[in-house]
């Protein structure tokens, strides 16, 4: 499965749309972890624990766009975006988004 970012693969041909395809999760901070970031950000620094746990929650929600996508039967997904929203005090969904297309 091609992923890109772009609305064209170089060297390849769109020969189909076949639609919209999406992955989401939601993610909560882990109490332990929110504790060791409070005391870095006190002090300054990356915030890892909160990078790892983003990090996570972005390949879960490309893994079930790449398994929508592969129910329609695409070869690609162009033009992805992500997106973030607060959903509640500590918890943020992750979207990813884009269009789902056959090559020729």
């Amino acid at each position: 499965m091609i992923l890109v970012n772009t609305s064209e693969i170089a060297g390849r041909e769109v020969v189909e749309t076949l639609g919209l395809v999406k992955g989401s999760t939601i993610r909560a901070k882990n109490v332990g972890k929110d504790i060791v970031a409070s005391f870095r950000h006190l002090v300054g620094g990356e915030l890892t624990e909160y990078q790892e746990l983003l990090m996570e929650a972005r390949q879960i929600a490309t893994g079930m766009m790449v398994r929508d996508a592969e129910k329609l039967g695409a070869d690609a997904v162009i033009n992805i975006r992500f997106s973030t929203s607060q959903v509640m005090t500590g918890a943020a969904e992750i979207l990813i988004y884009g269009t789902a297309v056959k090559l020729k």
